[in-house]
């Protein structure tokens, strides 16, 4: 009997693995300005004060709740990109249709079942043109499968790449950009142009899956030097075919999983082949870059990123191997913007 019992009380402390939950959140909208590029600064609206927003992580049948605070000037709401939203429209982002915006000071809270697994992402839906597109309102939800296939099984590093674009004309002026007449002119993966970008480092054997999202304004075809790129999801869905690719068209509110194994030792860059997103304002090299940084290789005095300050978590990696729950990351933070200011200067 105290053997049930026993039983009993760790499955009420430790769910099995596989058992659907309940999870509540609270964000924040705020403004803040962030460092692009060298010299490039931008003003955006940041979930929790960041670009991109925090990491959520969840399995496919959670219910969430998440409540989300207006800190801003402007009016917003925040879009579940890729949830049905099944009973629960409410709750589907698109203001004046399913919901008021979220006026500044306000809270709405969204509730509803993540019924299907895969690289979801989250983004506002007011103004998208110039909020999701230049303003960075952008974020990852990741939704494990309730029974993974034997090639998820495989993979032993996750790398979340969010590819978005960038106006250094309406850099600092709120509610401007993003019209059909504005052009972008930095490009950035994680928010962070080359050389602020980070390296991905792996060991020979690694199985990664990049998770490769359009959050921007154009379409990107990330490029992988040295390696093969097995096509294996398209906007959350197993295909039933997966293919092989050097190059991977990524446009905007798409994503694609790619997996790749890591049996070529040495530096080798992850790029976007578009030719004027590897510019910063026109100025080579920039843009979304990483490099495949291989442990076992020595790096040469030359190497651009030889003495890089290294953040394991750039690409939610690290955050990734936690767990479930919303994850923060620290080095995403902006500089808050003096809305006082802001105000006098309308």
């Amino acid at each position: 009997m105290r053997a049930w019992i026993g039983i009993f009380l760790m499955l009420l402390l430790f769910p099995l693995s596989g058992q659907a939950e309940q999870r509540e959140f609270s964000m924040t909208i705020d403004e803040v300005a962030i460092e692009v590029a060298p010299g490039f600064v931008n003003k955006v609206f940041a979930f929790n004060g960041q670009v991109p927003g925090p990491l959520i992580h969840v399995k496919e049948g959670d219910e969430l709740t998440i409540h989300v605070t207006n800190n801003t000037t402007l009016a917003h709401t925040m879009h579940w990109h890729g949830v049905n939203q099944v009973g629960t429209w409410h709750s589907d982002g698109v203001p004046d249709v399913t919901q008021p915006q979220i006026e500044p000071g306000e809270t709405y809270t969204y509730q509803f079942v993540v019924d299907r697994p895969g690289s979801l992402w989250y983004h506002c839906h007011v103004n998208v043109w110039e909020h999701v597109a230049t303003r960075g309102m952008w974020g990852p939800l990741v939704v494990d499968p309730k029974k993974p296939s034997a090639l998820e099984k495989k993979v032993t590093k996750d790398v979340i790449m969010m590819m978005s674009t960038w106006e250094s004309a309406y850099a600092d002026s709120y509610g401007k950009g993003g019209g059909p007449q504005d052009m972008p002119d930095f490009f950035s993966v994680n928010a962070k142009a080359f050389p602020y970008s980070q390296p991905v480092r792996v060991k020979k054997g690694d199985v990664v899956r990049f998770r490769l999202y359009g959050a921007g304004d154009e379409q990107h075809q990330m490029h992988l030097h040295g390696h093969d790129q097995l096509t294996a999801f398209k906007d959350g869905y197993a295909l039933p075919t997966p293919y092989f690719v050097d190059t991977v068209p990524v446009g905007p509110g798409e994503r694609y999983d790619e997996i790749v194994t890591m049996n070529n030792p040495g530096l080798f860059i992850f790029h976007d082949h578009v030719d004027k997103h590897m510019s910063n304002k026109g100025a080579m090299l920039g843009g979304p870059v990483t490099i495949i940084e291989y442990d076992e290789t020595v790096r040469d005095d030359w190497y651009a990123w030889k003495n890089k300050e290294y953040d394991a978590d750039f690409f939610y990696s690290e955050s990734m191997k936690k767990g479930y729950g919303l994850f923060n990351h620290a080095p995403f933070q902006g500089r808050p913007v003096d809305q006082r200011r802001r105000r006098g200067q309308q």
